[in-house]
This record gives structure tokens, C-alpha cells and sequence, in this order.
């Protein structure tokens, strides 16, 4: 199966391709950052495939970046529309864990994640040779909390800030993940894993001026 890879919950923006065997890819960080679309073609043009190729479409759906991950969404559910090619979302931790194994991390890892207001996204994986195994589920934890009572090794985006290893999440690992996965999901089912609750404030209805 041929796969387009997005990844865009990080400010290190990926995309890849692969099809089981061959495999390229592309990356970029926020600011110096080409449109999801420029990403897309680049890779599309390294393969040597065109768009009607692909024949689905994997997201890294979060936790991370809001307004990255909407638009990867985004421009899924149009492929998918246009193409009618398959959908795929896939945590961002997971395929944080993926990535830390990847390159060569081992034993008990702290996944975080900025969560914004100075609360992290915090999950524990083990990791063997050939498996990442979930210790400990996502959820949102202070600073202090997602420091205390750990001998593993901290990984993720701002992981270098807090003594640990800096990693992203690697569009190539989401490829991978996607490529062992056969839960398709149509395109309206596909949100950003955002584990705290939306707030807003509803807007006054407008005023009816007299004529």
C-alpha cells in the first residue's frame, strides 16, 4: 500500500512516502517552513509517484501544535474527497515512541509534550529492539510532576530544556505505523487529540438597528 505520511504536530513539520519498501521524505521546521502541499510534491517527486498513487493517507493526529495538526486534517479529508483514498489517524505520541526506538533509545522513556499555560502531554513507553509497549497513558501534568519519580529517559520537542533528548515526530515512523494498521476511518472522523476541554465564550447575538 502506498502511503502519504503527515506529521505536522511538532514544529519540525515532516511528510513521507513509502510503500513497504522504498522510502523518502522531508522535513521542515516552523518559519522556514514550505506550504503542507510544497512538502507533499517534494517527496511525491523523489519517489517518482504521482498524486493518484497514493492510496492513503496517514496523520499524526496529536497531541502538539493545533493549528499543524487542523491542517494536515485538512488536507486529508480533501484528498480523500477528491481521491477517495484511505484515511488513517495515528497518535503523535505513539509515533514519538516509534521514533525514539528508531534511533536507538532503550528501557523506560518519558514522552513530553507541550501542553501550553505550563502543563506538558505525558506518556511512558518501554521500549525493547522491536516494540514500543505503553507503561502509562497520555495525560496532562505540571512541570513538576513530569519530573518526579523517574530513572528513564526523557524524549520529545523541548525534552533538551528539561535534561533530556530532544526528538520530533518522525513522519517516516507514522508511515510505518500506518503500514501495520488497517483501521480506516472516513474523513469527518478524523479530530486532534486534545485531552483539555475547549472553552469559549458564545458571542451576543447582533444587534437589530432600527431603520
Amino acid at each position: 500500500m502506498k502511503i502519504l505520511a503527515l506529521e505536522f504536530s511538532s514544529e519540525r513539520r515532516a511528510v513521507a512516502v513509502l510503500d513497504g519498501v522504498s522510502l523518502c521524505r522531508a522535513t521542515a521546521a516552523i518559519g522556514h517552513t514550505p506550504s503542507a502541499m510544497e512538502m507533499v510534491e517534494e517527496v511525491l517527486r523523489q519517489a517518482a509517484w504521482q498524486r493518484e498513487d497514493i492510496e492513503c493517507i496517514a496523520v499524526g493526529l496529536g497531541p502538539g501544535s493545533y493549528t499543524g495538526i487542523r491542517m494536515t486534517i485538512a488536507l486529508a479529508q480533501g484528498w480523500a474527497l477528491a481521491r477517495g483514498v484511505k484515511l488513517l489517524g495515528v497518535s503523535s505520541a505513539e509515533v514519538l515512541a516509534a521514533t525514539a526506538r528508531a534511533v536507538g533509545l532503550r528501557g523506560l522513556i518519558r514522552l513530553e509534550i507541550d501542553a501550553q499555560r505550563g502543563d506538558f502531554y505525558r506518556a511512558d513507553y518501554e521500549l525493547s529492539a522491536t516494540a514500543e509497549s505503553l507503561i502509562e497513558p497520555l495525560k496532562i501534568v505540571g512541570r513538576d510532576e513530569l519530573l518526579q519519580s523517574f530513572n528513564g529517559t526523557i524524549v520529545g520537542p523541548e525534552a533538551d530544556l528539561l535534561g533530556g533528548t530532544q526528538l520530533f515526530p518522525d513522519a517516516a515512523q507514522l508511515g510505518l505505523l500506518a503500514n501495520k494498521r488497517a483501521d480506516f476511518v472516513s474523513g469527518e472522523s478524523l479530530e486532534p487529540i486534545y485531552l483539555r476541554e475547549t472553552s469559549f465564550v458564545k458571542a451576543s447575538p447582533p444587534r437589530v438597528l432600527p431603520v
